[in-house]
């Protein structure tokens, strides 16, 4: 089974401090103020160190991506997300309705997981049609989910996808109709990734979360 922690921490550092910046350039998050925190802040909530945020950040607002910590080009921001981000660890799976069992894992086994793409996708927005099931688990569960897929699953091509990330995946992370779903950033990187229709959901989740200006 291909599940297995994520090798290159070091390349998360930037997926890191996006993902955190787009989390809090949610159109409805309040004045101005409340969507510019400090360098040192993102860095933080990101768990990189400062000089590194300092660094990174500065390239993004050479390039008109950012003013200071202010998203200014959500759009291009997630293009550049899409560019530099890391493929998860994957394994496809089939599991007699995966929703439902996923609800019965995490209440009876305690284990962790985050929907994104179509499901996550179908609960938070509904244009979708949620033909697959995807969602990340923690790196450090890997085992216990091994132990799951091979007591209630069978591997191969299935209706399911678990992934394996950096941990920092469950950031901001909300629950929609019981399920845990990444956040809405997350979600829309994962469909930019998919392709086709999921790239007009994504398109659509943008503009509701950023605002249409973005």
């Amino acid at each position: 089974m291909l599940l297995q922690k994520p090798q290159r921490e070091r390349g998360f550092k930037k997926e890191r401090i996006i993902r955190v910046l787009l989390n809090q350039s949610r159109s409805n998050q309040g004045s101005k103020e409340d969507k510019q925190i400090s360098k040192y802040r993102v860095a933080k909530l990101a768990e990189v160190s400062e000089p590194w945020c300092l660094e990174y950040t500065g390239r993004l607002e050479d390039r008109g991506l950012l003013s200071y910590t202010e998203v200014k080009k959500p759009k291009e921001l997630y293009e550049e997300w899409k560019e530099i981000r890391i493929d998860p660890n994957q394994v496809s799976v089939s599991f007699q309705q995966p929703m439902n069992f996923l609800l019965q894992i995490k209440e009876k086994q305690g284990l962790d997981y985050a929907l994104t793409s179509y499901r996550a996708e179908s609960l938070i927005q509904g244009f979708l049609f949620p033909s697959k099931t995807d969602f990340y688990i923690h790196p450090d569960q890997i085992e216990r989910w091994k132990e799951v897929v091979k007591e209630r699953g069978m591997l191969g091509g299935g209706n399911t996808r678990i992934r394996v990330t950096d941990k920092h995946v469950f950031y901001n992370q909300s629950v929609h109709e019981n399920h845990p779903t990444v956040s809405v950033p997350q979600v829309i990187v994962d469909l930019l990734e998919e392709g086709g229709p999921c790239e007009e959901a994504a398109a659509k989740l943008i503009d509701s979360y950023h605002g249409p200006e973005a």
